[in-house]
């Protein structure tokens, strides 16, 4: 991971299951890792623009609360999970820098919160919660190459100390979920193995074109996921990628990561 700018990285992180935030292993480390790195050699970011699949929506929405909730949106989780607490602040400089990058495309809404594909990942990342956070929602009516586009517009925060982050997954299908797998299924394996070369190539226009590829339904039966990269590869203006956690688990899940100015 040598330091190749002086702009803040933008990073796609795959979230897979809400137990990831308690848990402690070879991918929690990477995470902690990849922390540790970015403070070591940016400082700490002025706040973090998290784009995370959770907040799914029409149209585009940014947060501007000067203390977030927290969301504990999923369910059948064990109690502990639920008593987890990471509550950063919100910060408006960063709220009104999107608003004037995007301008009349984007509206604020605070009436979402932090969710855990933003927290359950930000524990070990930043574990002290003392970096804000503002949540930009995923566009569903965005086509890929708009998103892409939304993307791009947002590049220049990274020049003002702030880190973009989206949160997803390459492959992320719960009706195909294998509970007793701890890798991945043949299809998860291919598509995230394709994704992976094409962004290795930083050959943009095969990702936005995904759903050409044979396991792309398999691989992306709802596109809330999946889109949350096209922001980050947008933002990243051809660099080239750092990967990490490149790993499906559960049959139909990926964990697979980018990390770019790094």
């Amino acid at each position: 991971m040598e330091q190749q700018t002086k702009r803040l990285p933008a990073i796609f992180v795959g979230h897979g299951s809400p137990m990831i935030a308690l848990e402690h292993n070879a991918l929690t480390e990477t995470y902690k890792e990849l922390g540790q790195t970015i403070l070591g050699r940016f400082g700490r970011p002025k706040a973090i623009l998290m784009i995370s699949a959770h907040w799914y929506t029409r149209g585009t929405l940014v947060q501007s609360a000067e203390k977030p909730r927290q969301v504990y949106d999923m369910y059948g989780f064990p109690q502990e999970l639920y008593e987890l607490s990471y509550k950063p602040a919100g910060h408006a400089g960063l709220t009104h820098a999107v608003q004037d990058l995007l301008g009349d495309s984007v509206a604020v809404d605070d009436s979402w919160g932090i969710d855990h594909g933003a927290w359950s990942i930000l524990t070990h990342i930043f574990p002290q919660a003392d970096i804000p956070v503002v949540q930009l929602s995923v566009n569903g009516l965005l086509s890929e190459a708009a998103s892409y586009a939304l993307g791009e517009k947002l590049a220049v925060l990274r020049e003002r100390g702030y880190l973009i982050m989206g949160s997803g997954n390459v492959v992320h299908n719960l009706g195909a979920v294998e509970w007793e797998n701890e890798h991945g299924s043949l299809a998860a394996d291919r598509f995230d193995a394709f994704i992976k070369d094409a962004i290795e190539k930083r050959d943009d226009a095969k990702v936005l074109a995904f759903r050409r590829h044979p396991d792309a339904a398999y691989a992306v039966p709802t596109p809330d996921h999946f889109l949350p990269l096209l922001y980050i590869l947008g933002a990243a203006r051809k660099e080239q990628p750092y990967v990490f956690n490149n790993v499906r688990n559960l049959g139909s899940m990926a964990l697979t990561g980018y990390a770019f100015g790094l």
